[in-house]
C-alpha cells in the first residue's frame, strides 16, 4: 500500500478549499519526483504517482520472445497487474487510488528490444517507403479514439459483465474475446475491492473527524459501484476515476468526454434530493481533474443543436481554477456561444497561465465532417478528446494523432530527384515531383493503416475501450477489426510551413530575383550552408517572404500544398471500402523526430533541425508579431474534413488580465473561428521566466505550459522538449 499519512491535528480546519490546497501541494511534490523518471517525461501531465521501488511487475509471456500479445496475453497480464497494483489512499481526496504503471512502459515492451509489435505479423515490405517518406505509420498504435462513458456509467461493472455474458451466448465463436473482456473487468473489480479494504483500515486509525468520515464514505462509494451503476455525482466521478486509471494502466488512453453534459444529470439529481451542495460538487470536479487531467470538453450543442452550456459548465471551470494545475479542458465555440461564458473561460486563461482552456471551432469542424457524407446531427456529437483531435464517443475508430507524413521529407526526395538530372529546373517541375511522391506517401500510409486494422487484435486489442464502445461487445469483435461503427482514420501531414517556405524561397530568390542559381543553392543545402558563402545564402533564404506573413508567396504555396494533400488523402479512401481517411495538419511533439529525418531546406533551416510546429509558421517568421496575418494563414490551410490544423498562440502576460485584454482575446477567438479555424491553443508565459526555468526547472515547480496539444509541468520536460517551447515563445515575433 502507498498511502498519505495524515499530519493534521484533530481540530485543524478542513474546508474544501483547504483540502484542494493540500492536494495541489502534494501533486507538485509528486511531479518533482516524476520529473526525474524517464517514463513520465515529455508527455501529458498524467494523474499518476511514482510507483514504489519495491514493486516489480513480472509478466506472463505468451511468446517465445518473452513478451505478451493478443487477447490472452493482454488480459492475463492486465488482470495480474490489477490484482497486484498498490493501493494509494489520500484521506484529503474525494476519490480513492491513483495509477502508477502503464503496461506499455514495462521493460518487456521496450522499443529497444523491438517488442512493440507482434513479430508473427511482419510488415517488412512497407518499411523502405515508410522510411523514405518519413512516415509514422500508426502500426501498433493504441487508444487514440474516444469511448462513450455513458455506457459504463449506466451499466456499472456488474452490468458490463452481464452484457458480456448475454452476447457471449450469441457469439460462441468469439469466446476468446469474451474471456479476455471478463478477465479485464474482474481485474478492475479486484483493485476496487482492495481500495475498499484499505479505506476502512485507514478510517479505523484516522484521528481527524472530517477525514475519518471521508474515508468511510470512500469505502461506501466504492462498495456501491463495485457491481452497481453509480447513482450520485460522487459515485459517478469515482467510477470515471477507476475507468481512467485502469485504461491509463492498460495503454495510456487519455480520452475523456463532454464533462458538463455527462455529470450534470447526477448533480441535478443530488441537488433535488438535498444530497450535495454547489461547493461540494466543485470539490469533486477538482478532485476528478487531479486524479487525471483527461481531455474533457464543455459547452457547445447536442446532436439536435440545443445548447449544452449550463451553470454546471461554469462549475467545471471553477473546479479547474481552484486546482490551478495542468488541465486539458476544451471549450466548444460556435456563433451562438454565450459571450459571458467565453469571457469567463478566457479570464481563467489569463489568471492561471496554465494553457487552459483551449477552444475548438464547431462550425468548421461540423462542416468538414459533413463533407464525408455524415449528417450534421452526427457531426455535433464529436468531442475534443485528444491533442488536436475529435472523436465520436464509442462509435468510431480513428488512430488520431498516431499517423504522420513528413512533407519536408517528401519535399527532400522530390528535390533530390529533380537535381539528379541535368536541368532545366523549376519550382513547377519540383511541384510535379513533390505531388507524385506525396501521392505515393499517402498510398503507403493507407497500406500501413489497413495492415494495422487487420492485425492489431493479435498485437494489442483495445480491451478497456471496447467496454464503453458501441459494437465490440455486441459483435464479439475488437474496435480495431470490425467492432466499431465507423472507421474515420486520421492521416496528418506535418511540416507545412517548412515546405511552403522552401517553395516560396525558391520562387522568390532563384526564379524571380535570380539571386542564386539552382546548382549553387543545392550545393549549399547538401553542405548544410557550411561552405564559403553558405551563411550568407542561408540568411538570404530565411529572409524571403514566409508563410504566416499575410498573402505572401509562401502563404500561397501553403494553400496549394494543403489543398493537394487533402485531395490525395480523400482519393485513397476510394480504394478501401468502409474506411474514410481524413487529412489533418499536426506534428505533435514529432517536430523534433521528423526534423532529424531531413537535411537543410531552402527556407534556410539547418539540417536535422525541427520542422515547424503543427500548422504554425516557423518561429521568427515576422518581426512585428502580426497575429492577424498568422491566424489568417492557418485558417487558409485547414484540411477541410473535420480534422484540425491548430493555431498555437504564445502571449506575454504583460498585456494584463483586465477586462479589455479578456475582451480582445474573446473577440479574436470569435473572429478566428468565423474564418474557418478548428482549434486554438494559447500559452500565456513570461519570456524572462521561461528562460530562467529552462536553466533550472526546479526553481519553477508550478510552471505549466501547453507543449503542443497537451499541457505539462515545465520541469517534467527534457532539455530538447523545453527548447521547442522556449523557441516558440521567445521567437514568436
Amino acid at each position: 500500500m502507498v498511502n498519505r499519512i495524515n499530519i493534521f491535528q484533530p481540530d485543524a480546519p478542513m474546508s474544501y478549499d483547504d483540502r484542494i490546497k493540500i492536494l495541489k501541494e502534494r501533486k507538485l511534490e509528486e511531479t518533482r519526483v516524476k520529473s526525474t523518471m524517464k517514463v513520465y517525461q515529455d508527455g501529458d501531465d498524467y494523474g499518476s504517482i511514482p510507483a514504489p521501488e519495491t514493486y516489480q511487475f513480472h509478466c506472463i509471456p505468451n511468446h517465445e520472445n518473452g513478451s505478451w500479445y493478443g487477447y490472452d496475453g493482454w488480459s492475463k497480464n492486465f488482470y495480474k497487474l490489477m490484482t497486484e497494483h498498490p493501493v494509494y489512499i489520500d484521506p484529503v481526496d474525494a476519490f480513492t487510488c491513483r495509477w502508477m504503471f502503464s503496461m506499455i512502459w514495462f521493460d518487456e515492451k521496450s522499443p529497444n528490444k523491438g517488442l512493440n509489435w507482434n513479430p508473427n505479423f511482419p510488415y517488412d515490405d512497407l518499411k523502405p517507403e515508410q522510411e523514405l517518406y518519413g512516415i509514422i505509420s500508426g502500426i501498433g498504435s493504441d487508444a487514440h479514439f474516444g469511448g462513450d462513458y455513458r455506457i459504463g456509467l449506466s451499466l456499472g461493472w456488474g452490468g458490463i459483465l452481464e452484457k458480456l455474458a448475454f452476447y457471449r451466448k450469441k457469439h460462441p465463436e468469439h469466446a476468446e474475446f469474451y474471456d479476455a473482456e471478463e478477465l479485464v473487468v474482474h481485474g478492475v473489480q479486484n483493485w476496487i475491492s482492495h481500495a475498499i479494504e484499505e479505506s476502512e483500515r485507514l478510517a479505523r486509525v484516522e484521528r481527524h473527524p472530517v477525514l475519518r468520515e471521508n474515508l468511510l464514505q470512500m469505502a461506501q462509494v466504492n462498495r456501491n459501484i463495485l457491481n452497481g451503476a453509480p447513482k450520485t455525482m460522487r459515485e459517478a466521478c469515482q467510477w470515471v476515476c477507476w475507468f481512467n486509471m485502469a485504461s491509463r494502466t492498460y495503454n495510456r488512453d487519455g480520452a475523456g468526454f463532454q464533462l458538463d453534459e455527462v455529470l450534470k444529470q447526477y448533480y441535478d439529481a443530488d441537488m433535488k434530493e438535498g444530497r450535495i451542495t454547489r461547493d461540494e460538487a466543485i470539490f469533486y470536479i477538482a478532485c476528478l481533474l487531479l486524479n487525471d487531467p483527461h481531455y474533457y470538453q464543455i459547452g457547445g450543442t447536442n446532436e439536435n443543436g440545443d445548447p449544452l452550456l449550463s451553470e454546471f459548465s461554469y462549475m467545471v471551470l471553477e473546479g479547474a481554477d481552484k486546482l490551478d494545475s495542468a488541465c486539458n479542458i476544451t471549450v466548444r465555440v460556435d456563433e451562438n456561444i454565450d459571450r459571458k461564458f467565453l469571457n469567463k473561460a478566457v479570464d481563467y486563461l489569463f489568471k492561471n497561465k496554465n494553457g487552459w482552456p483551449r477552444f475548438s471551432g464547431d462550425e468548421a469542424l461540423n462542416r468538414g465532417f459533413m463533407r464525408l457524407g455524415y449528417p450534421e446531427s452526427l457531426a455535433r456529437q464529436r468531442i475534443a478528446v485528444g491533442c488536436h483531435w475529435m472523436s465520436l464517443p464509442g462509435m468510431e475508430y480513428c488512430l488520431n494523432d498516431c499517423v504522420k507524413i513528413n512533407s519536408a521529407k517528401v519535399f527532400e526526395v522530390a528535390m533530390d530527384e529533380m537535381m539528379s538530372h541535368k536541368g532545366p529546373y523549376s519550382t513547377q517541375l519540383l511541384w510535379d515531383l513533390y505531388q507524385r511522391h506525396m501521392a505515393r506517401a499517402v498510398e503507403v500510409t493507407a497500406e500501413g493503416i489497413a495492415f494495422h486494422l487487420r492485425y492489431q487484435q493479435y498485437n494489442e486489442p483495445e480491451l478497456m475501450l471496447n467496454l464503453i464502445s458501441h459494437g465490440p461487445i455486441e459483435k464479439g469483435l475488437d474496435m480495431t477489426c470490425g467492432g466499431a461503427m465507423y472507421y474515420n482514420l486520421c492521416m496528418d501531414g506535418s511540416a507545412i510551413a517548412t515546405v511552403a517556405d522552401s517553395f516560396g524561397a525558391l520562387q522568390q530568390r532563384v526564379e524571380e530575383e535570380k539571386r542564386i542559381d539552382w546548382e549553387t543553392l543545392y550545393h549549399h543545402l547538401k553542405t548544410d550552408f557550411q561552405d564559403k558563402g553558405g551563411e550568407f545564402v542561408r540568411q538570404m533564404l530565411s529572409h524571403s517572404a514566409r508563410y504566416g506573413g499575410g498573402n505572401t508567396i509562401s502563404d500561397q504555396w501553403a494553400v496549394k500544398i494543403s489543398e493537394s494533400y487533402s485531395n490525395q488523402v480523400r482519393s485513397v479512401s476510394q480504394k478501401y471500402p468502409g474506411y474514410q481517411f481524413i487529412p489533418g495538419w499536426f506534428s505533435w511533439s514529432n517536430t523534433i523526430v521528423l526534423g532529424k529525418q531531413v537535411g537543410a531546406t531552402p527556407n534556410g533551416r539547418h539540417a536535422f533541425e525541427p520542422i515547424n510546429h503543427g500548422a504554425n509558421p516557423h518561429p521568427g517568421f515576422r518581426k512585428d508579431g502580426a497575429l492577424t496575418a498568422m491566424s489568417n494563414s492557418i485558417c487558409a490551410v485547414q484540411p477541410g474534413y473535420g480534422n484540425t490544423a491548430p493555431v498555437q498562440l504564445e502571449l506575454d502576460p504583460g498585456m494584463g488580465r483586465g477586462e479589455e485584454a479578456v475582451q480582445k482575446i474573446a473577440d479574436y477567438i470569435m473572429t478566428l473561428f468565423e474564418q474557418g479555424a478548428t482549434l486554438l491553443n494559447i500559452n500565456i508565459v513570461n519570456g524572462q521566466q521561461i528562460l530562467e526555468a529552462d536553466k533550472d526547472p526546479s526553481k519553477y515547480p508550478n510552471l505549466v505550459v501547453r507543449v503542443t496539444g497537451f499541457t505539462a509541468y515545465f520541469c517534467s520536460l527534457t532539455p530538447e522538449f523545453r527548447k521547442l517551447v522556449v523557441d516558440r515563445i521567445l521567437i514568436q515575433g
